[in-house]
């Protein structure tokens, strides 16, 4: 059972950067394939970034690509999303999330691939 702790987060301007970060706890996550999600009042959660075992990152398209970057430290067991020119409408809860890695290239977008899940970080971007 992987249990995932996330930091980070809070209120920050609009234009402003933000690093948040995904550890696991009494568990290794150097075999898992991680993702980061958000969800905003009243829509579904949706990817902003996936990370296969090896690497092999993917951003969601649309307002998030080349702003959103998803890298993983083995040695400190964590993951971490970092968020660049933050806007307004990238105000939501933020979750990382982990399943074990079929292999060391496949990432995975879809929540339903996942069997584990951070408590949630809530970012706030003021214009």
């Amino acid at each position: 059972q992987v249990q995932l702790v996330q930091s980070g987060g809070g209120l920050v301007q609009a234009g402003g950067a933000l690093r948040l970060s995904c550890a696991g706890s009494d568990h290794s996550i150097a075999n898992y394939a991680m993702g980061w999600f958000r969800q905003s009042s009243g829509t579904e959660r949706e990817v902003v970034a996936a990370l296969a075992k090896a690497g092999g990152a993917a951003g969601a398209s649309g307002s998030v690509l080349g702003r959103f970057a998803i890298s993983r430290d083995n040695a400190k067991n964590i993951v971490v999303l970092q968020i660049h020119n933050l806007k307004p409408e990238d105000t939501a809860v933020y979750y990382c999330a982990a399943r074990p890695a079929p292999n060391d290239h496949t990432y995975f977008t879809g929540m339903d691939a996942y069997s584990y899940w951070g408590q949630g970080t809530h970012v706030t971007v003021s214009s």
